[in-house]
């Protein structure tokens, strides 16, 4: 969820200048189709992390290609952090060879192909063959490297499509539109794809294609079919969003980048506001990228969902994230954008406090056993823990939504694109972290609950800072120097 934007203007020793912004910079006088097109980018990749990360494909890896679910917990988690590190140590200077080449789209359209490859590959993780685990994990790192990348330099085309008051409804309406389409594609996989123990789909047919339901081709397909669905809704951001022209060579533009990447870093400590809202977005955003890794794995591990079961919380979970990302924009504008965060911080301490006191056979860590029960999420542990997934979702597109909002409160205005830079570094420098540590501790303890237990730490770590932010004052930081 980074930004980048314009380069500083330059001084005379800085070389020839940075890439002029697009026609309309402001927003004033670009078609709405150019809006429309930036918000179709994040449905256009969403199946990415609704199928693949979070409720089609990993639940699916763990429980039937790893050994064991807790071995796939922690096979995941070390593939996504892997995949963290590097987008992580990369991002901001692509970011920054971007601004000074000028031109974002070819970048975006390297990166899709690449995510598209990557999933595409997963179409090879077939049931029990544990000699494909490499690949499929090397090809899961690689779609999560590009579909990061590409959203990388479709963020920094957003201050240039509208006003900077409207920055924060254009943030809303984009993820309330990849949260629609996360719920469209989880819904036709259910439907027509992804089967049951007993072999049908949620509509209680084979699956469509003449897929093959005991080599759980339906759950499979999801890998391919994220590829195909970016394909098509990517297009009209290609054609229709303008991009800025092309003013530096690539060489000196990757010169320019590195030297812009280490300015943005030395300009943080004159905004000492600013650098502690980084430091925020940084430990609860890898938290929140980790908890809906994990959310489908350990459902899968603990209750033994299948994908229909896992695929329909997903469903529920989508509905109330859009809701909840809409509704987050009017709170932004009246009660604050430091307020809206905070609060989900505390109700996404809780949603994970509760799932850590759910088990199979008992809720409240074992004060209140409850019986068997039969037919779709029949146990009360089940219910619990769908409906603390509907908390987690009505809050996640709030808080990410109103981070981005909150940048741009606490910028100073004339330095506004070079902290989209520094908002583009800590969304991404750590975001192995919270992976890596659940499995880590999933692999040291053989539990997945002990896995999920980290992230209450970095959700608290995060409120405790957040809490500290002014989002007005009498004084705004200094501005860089």
């Amino acid at each position: 969820m980074s930004t980048l934007s314009e380069r500083p203007a330059p001084s005379p020793a800085d070389g020839p200048p940075a890439a002029a912004p697009a026609p309309g910079g402001d927003g004033a006088g670009l078609p709405r189709r150019a809006v429309v097109g930036w918000i179709l980018f994040d449905p256009a990749c969403q199946p990415y992390f609704t199928l693949i990360t979070t409720f089609i494909f990993a639940p699916y890896f763990a429980s039937a290609v790893a050994a064991t679910p807790a071995e796939g917990q922690s096979l995941w988690g070390f593939a996504t952090g892997a995949a963290g590190l590097v987008i992580a140590l990369v991002s901001p200077f692509l970011g920054a060879v971007a601004d000074a080449s000028g031109r974002r789209k070819p970048w975006i359209a390297l990166f899709g192909l690449m995510m598209m490859a990557g999933a595409s590959l997963l179409w090879f993780a077939e049931p029990g063959n544990g000699a494909r685990i490499p690949l499929i994990l090397l090809a899961f790192a690689i779609g999560t490297i590009g579909v990061e990348f590409a959203t990388v330099f479709n963020n920094a085309i957003m201050p240039s499509l509208v006003p900077p008051e409207r920055l924060g409804r254009l943030s809303g309406a984009g993820w309330a539109a990849g949260y629609f389409g996360g719920l469209v594609s989880l819904a036709l996989m259910l439907a027509f794809f992804a089967t049951q123990p007993n072999g049908l789909t949620l509509l209680g047919q084979p699956p469509a294609l003449g897929l093959d339901a005991a080599a759980r081709e339906g759950d499979r397909i999801s890998g391919p079919f994220t590829a195909l669905w970016f394909a098509v809704l990517v297009w009209p951001m290609f054609v229709f969003v303008p991009d800025r022209p092309t003013d530096l060579p690539l060489r000196t533009a990757l010169r320019a980048g590195w030297s812009d990447t280490l300015s943005l870093i030395g300009r943080l400590r004159a905004m000492p506001r600013l650098a502690r809202f980084l430091f925020a977005n940084m430990i609860y955003t890898d938290g929140l990228i980790a908890l809906f890794a994990f959310g489908g794995i350990y459902a899968a591990g603990t209750f033994g969902w299948g994908a229909v079961e896992t695929g329909l919380f997903g469903i529920l979970l989508t509905i109330t994230g859009t809701a909840g990302a809409l509704a987050g924009g009017v709170l932004d504008d009246r009660i604050g954008a430091q307020r809206v965060i905070l609060g989900a911080l505390v109700v996404l301490i809780g949603a994970s406090l509760g799932i850590l006191s759910v088990d199979r056979d008992w809720v409240l860590f074992g004060l209140v056993p409850t019986a068997p029960g039969t037919g779709l999420y029949g146990t009360t542990p089940e219910k619990v823990y769908v409906g603390l997934g509907l908390l987690i979702g009505l809050v996640a597109g709030p808080l990410q939504a109103a981070s981005r909002t909150l940048l741009v409160r606490l910028a100073p205005a004339e330095h506004l694109a070079q902290c989209f830079g520094l908002f583009a570094l800590s969304g991404k420098i750590t975001s192995f972290a919270a992976p890596t540590s659940v499995a880590l501790v999933t692999a040291a303890t053989a539990s997945q609950k002990a896995g999920v237990a980290v992230l209450v730490a970095f959700f608290t770590l995060g409120a405790v800072l957040v809490a500290g932010v002014r989002e007005h004052g009498p004084a705004g930081d200094p501005p860089p120097a």
